[in-house]
């Protein structure tokens, strides 16, 4: 029997993260986010506490350089594993009808059921097409994890993959294969965002309204304008800026605790 929504009053401070972390536990009831996926929300949700749970400039330039990549991918796909699908179903489809990426689940924790779990999740929000469950699969050889089992038609043909909330792993090995990657990672420090080409240091509720926006803004860009826009992004810069964003931000608050 599911546990019972806690009464979160909407004047609290931290409504908006309360409602995200009860979302993902009633997600590990119903099988579509596993245990392990409550330790990482956890942990995205003490660094995005240090951000001040805002989306800052070093969000915007990567937002911006991600829908660049988007427009300019041949084949753009968007992993889907079970937090993401929890707590960001409707932002996900309609990221993928702006963009035309198609939808693929892709789990590194498999479990019986889980990925119809999911798929149900994605349907009810609206997704006509979700890749990743038909049963045909295909096999990334530079991986061990049950991450390396990818649609033919998805993963595997992609020229460029989103992969929000990513483990490094998998990240490392898409880019050996050559494909463009793009995640979304509230933490600057893990492999992924320091893998990637593009990392959104941000909170990923946050990031698809405005990634969806931005790619609808720039589709009357041509291809020069979206490459210039795009090869100027640096994103060594972006992951130092938003490490310095972090430790100045928690000096400053050190202080006014202090007193100092």
């Amino acid at each position: 029997m599911s546990a019972k929504m806690p009464n979160i009053p909407k004047d609290h401070p931290r409504y908006k993260a309360m409602m995200i972390r009860e979302n993902i536990i009633k997600g590990c009831e119903t099988k579509v986010v596993a245990p392990a996926g409550l330790i990482a929300q956890g942990r995205g949700e003490a660094f995005d506490y240090i951000i001040g749970e805002k989306t800052e400039k070093f969000s915007l330039d990567a937002i911006e350089a991600a829908a660049c990549a988007f427009l300019l991918a041949e084949y753009p796909v968007i992993s889907v594993n079970g937090n993401v699908a929890q707590i960001a179903a409707e932002d996900l489809v309609k990221l993928s009808e702006e963009s035309g990426a198609p939808l693929e689940i892709n789990l590194f924790y498999r479990a019986p059921g889980r990925e119809e779990a999911i798929l149900k999740v994605l349907k009810e929000a609206g997704a006509k097409t979700v890749l990743g469950v038909s049963g045909n699969s295909s096999i990334i050889k530079e991986l061990s994890s049950d991450r390396r089992i990818v649609d033919p038609d998805g993963i595997f043909k992609a020229d460029m993959v989103f992969v929000p909330l990513e483990d490094g792993d998998r990240t490392q090995a898409l880019v050996k294969l050559g494909k463009k990657v793009i995640t979304v990672d509230l933490n600057p420090l893990s492999r992924t965002p320091n893998s990637a080409h593009v990392s959104i240091i941000d909170n990923i509720t946050r990031v698809l309204p405005l990634l969806t926006e931005q790619i609808k803004n720039y589709k009357n860009k041509t291809k020069e304008e979206l490459k210039s826009i795009y090869n100027s992004y640096n994103n060594k810069k972006i992951l130092k800026d938003s490490i310095i964003f972090m430790s100045e931000r928690l000096l400053k608050l050190s202080a006014e605790i202090s007193g100092v």
